[in-house]
């Protein structure tokens, strides 16, 4: 009888360990997943101000370049480029105030 008590400790023991080193690995896991998202985050939140800053420097290039185009349509691609000015300037504003806190 004690040598199958002593065998079912064993098996206890080693599944223990098997636990054990499974957990350690999923901390790890977990732990670099959240450095990814991290990371993840501030490469969206730049392209997401390069973006931006580059639909606005387009819409800036389109007025410039188009003389064709009517006042009207002037005055709605000088707001919109204000708008995406704005929107850049937020985003980059944004991204400034997430990463001191």
């Amino acid at each position: 009888m004690q040598a199958h008590t002593t065998n079912a400790t064993q098996a206890k023991d080693r599944h223990y360990m098997q636990l054990s080193n499974s957990l350690a690995r999923l901390s790890q896991a977990v732990g670099h997943t959240a450095d990814l998202c991290e990371l993840l985050k501030s490469n969206l939140d730049a392209m997401r101000t390069l973006a931006s800053s580059h639909a606005a420097q387009y819409v800036s290039c389109i007025v410039e370049l188009d003389t064709s185009c009517s006042l009207g349509h002037v005055r709605s691609l000088t707001m919109y480029h204000r708008f995406m000015t704005v929107a850049a300037e937020l985003n980059a504003e944004d991204a400034a105030s997430e990463k001191s806190t």
